[in-house]
């Protein structure tokens, strides 16, 4: 037995792989989504679409666009968590909060986040000194402090509630709070697991090592994903019509669900995987209605966030290989061609970028932070 599951385990490795398996199922979601939503909008009427937009209260938009705000702020602990879990204690909240936004923003906009969001980290803190091994803890940590998060409020609300997400995975209430529990039940043995010692939180091989974060401080890590998704649902849930009415637990089962389905897809933006869960778990509210919410929920938490994402990075990249060659070379030649002068007054002038000051003591990268050896 156990050789025929190492000849089925070394044939799925060469023949398919976790990769195009991957593929295979983001295409088989898309695909289903699509087919889904263009069955369910059959007959929507676009004039009461733009009539149920009017009918939004600029009070709930400002009070979801205020939640939008704190669930962005709260991302940005995503990758200083992240930062202070591997060790680099040098690198400032403020860049954190800068590669947390854009790459999340941008790369979840784009789609593919795993290589796109990478990509946009590696951009930044390239100039503070980590390399693409660092990058990719970092971006683990992170996808780890998201899914804790996610199976922590998934697994309560199902709970409390498991009918809310049978119109969406179609199974009975029971199914669901048996699968809460065992969502609640992971959560637990993950921490017992980490809890035993610091040589049982160690992951990787061949090189690629990280330090898990410690009992007490995973605890903060689901808070911060708790947080966020506290403040995305209830965003989602101040848009949402009056009529019939719902509670926010329920709002926020659906919610998380349709999210988790729009981030397997790997589709920009997670665009119609998203849009047709809601519409699927929520037959209650008109479509109409429903769709404006949406509509309003992407102007709000995709479409601004996405424009100021790019805005930055494109100004970012303006001034770092624009406006700071051209400063340097007014140097150079104010100094008469003295290059090393130039270079020095360059490096006290912009720390961290482009010119590395050898006078600089450098951390070295094997240095652990409190947090990692907690």
């Amino acid at each position: 037995m156990h050789r025929l599951l190492s000849a089925l385990q070394r044939g799925f490795k060469e023949r398919i792989g976790w990769k195009r398996l991957g593929i295979v199922a983001s295409i088989v979601i898309i695909a289903f989504a699509i087919t889904t939503l263009v069955r369910t909008l059959k007959g929507v009427d676009t004039g009461a679409i733009l009539t149920a937009l009017t009918k939004k209260s600029p009070h709930e938009i400002t009070l979801a666009a205020l939640c939008v705000v704190g669930a962005f702020c709260t991302l940005t602990f995503y990758d200083f968590f992240a930062l202070r879990t591997i060790g680099k204690d040098h690198i400032p909240y403020r860049v954190a909060a800068l590669s947390a936004f854009t790459s999340y923003t941008i790369g979840h906009n784009i789609g593919a986040t795993v290589f796109t969001g990478g990509a946009i980290r590696f951009r930044i803190y390239s100039d503070y000194g980590l390399s693409a091994l660092d990058v990719a803890k970092v971006c683990f940590i992170s996808g780890l402090t998201f899914w804790l998060g996610n199976l922590f409020v998934l697994g309560i609300g199902m709970a409390w509630h498991p009918s809310a997400a049978s119109a969406m995975d179609l199974l009975p209430p029971s199914v669901n709070r048996l699968i809460a529990l065992g969502c609640l039940a992971g959560i637990a043995i993950y921490l017992v697991w980490i809890a035993t010692g610091r040589n049982r939180r160690e992951l990787g091989q061949n090189g690629w090592k990280v330090v898990m974060p410690s009992a007490p401080l995973t605890l903060v890590q689901i808070l911060i994903g708790v947080v966020d998704l506290g403040f995305c649902a209830s965003a989602m849930y101040l848009l949402m019509p009056a009529q019939p009415p719902i509670d926010f637990v329920s709002v926020a089962v659906v919610f998380i669900l349709a999210t988790l389905l729009g981030f397997a897809s790997h589709a920009p933006g997670s665009l119609g995987v998203f849009d047709a869960a809601m519409l699927v778990a929520l037959p209650q509210f008109g479509k109409e209605e429903l769709l404006a919410t949406l509509l309003v929920y992407r102007m709000l938490y995709f479409m601004i966030p996405f424009a100021l994402a790019i805005a930055i990075m494109g100004a970012r990249e303006l001034w770092l290989n624009v406006v700071q060659p051209w400063q340097q070379r007014r140097l150079t030649h104010a100094n008469g061609g003295d290059d090393h002068g130039a270079d020095k007054h360059s490096a006290d002038a912009y720390p961290g970028h482009g010119v590395v000051d050898d006078a600089a003591p450098q951390q070295p990268n094997t240095v652990k932070s409190r947090v990692s050896q907690d």
